[in-house]
């Protein structure tokens, strides 16, 4: 049995018990900090849960807590469940960005009912050619090139142009903060990503998804659209002159949407 010690680190910016919650999660190599555009509209309206991801942050101790140092996405959606069941939230809207789009999918997956909406900005739901070829180099040449050279080049080709730089920057200065080891941990989860966005992109569920994507997110707004043409309980919105960290290149453009469809969803605002 794990440890309160094994929760994640996380901040609570409360309204009042009527207020419905919303949780922000992050990608791989980030923090709760890539929420800063967000945050100050969002607690005006709802009940606020920021965390740090395993080994992100300041959970980067959280995994010599933990029995499971095995990395799947279903250990790292646990244990963003296990802190939501320590806090007593028995649901909330997610919002994530990236991989961490993939953990809310998942805790949908193990949790349902904890899931009244997601939002999924810059969402990977499925691996073109090109990233699955990216990511095989990667797997080949991590034993003997630094894990800061490997991860600066893999976001210079995510986020290629000039207009991407604040959010590769923000990506690559948090990503200094793990440790190699820690670094190879996550990456190991590439080998999960195909299988798992297969069933994902099959299987469709009746929670509601908003997708907020940028128009120039080269590896990842093709299979999105793809994806909200098979779901029918899944939008898009596309923020133009953007690339893949939507909500820190168009924060504006991202609170305005996720903002109008927690509207639509939200308990708290039909009462």
């Amino acid at each position: 049995m794990r440890e309160k010690s094994a929760l994640l680190h996380h901040k609570i910016f409360k309204l009042s018990d009527q207020h419905d919650w919303v949780v922000f999660v992050h990608g791989a190599g980030g923090s709760s900090s890539i929420w800063f555009k967000q945050l100050r509209e969002f607690k005006k309206q709802y009940n606020v849960l920021l965390l740090d991801l395993r080994g992100h942050g300041q959970s980067k101790e959280i995994i010599q807590n933990l029995v499971d140092t095995q990395y799947t996405f279903n250990s790292v959606a646990e244990d963003v469940i296990r802190l939501m069941d320590h806090l007593e939230l028995k649901q909330a809207h997610f919002v994530g960005i990236s991989l961490g789009t993939i953990v809310i999918r998942t805790i949908a997956e193990i949790r349902p009912e904890m899931v009244t909406s997601m939002i999924m900005g810059g969402a990977v739901t499925r691996l073109k050619l090109s990233s699955r070829f990216l990511i095989r180099i990667a797997e080949w040449t991590k034993r003997f090139v630094p894990y800061m050279w490997l991860y600066s080049i893999l976001a210079f080709i995510i986020m290629p142009q000039n207009n991407h730089k604040e959010s590769r920057n923000l990506f690559i200065r948090e990503a200094r903060k793990l440790a190699q080891k820690e670094f190879l941990r996550w990456f190991k989860l590439t080998n999960e990503v195909n299988p798992l966005l297969k069933l994902f992109g099959e299987k469709e569920i009746k929670t509601p998804i908003l997708y907020i994507m940028g128009a120039q997110d080269h590896m990842f707004l093709q299979p999105v659209k793809e994806m909200v043409a098979r779901h029918s309980n899944s939008l898009l919105k596309v923020a133009q002159d953007c690339g893949h960290v939507c909500n820190v290149e168009a924060p504006a453009f991202f609170n305005e949407e996720a903002l109008a469809f927690l509207g639509q969803h939200a308990k708290s605002m039909r009462l």
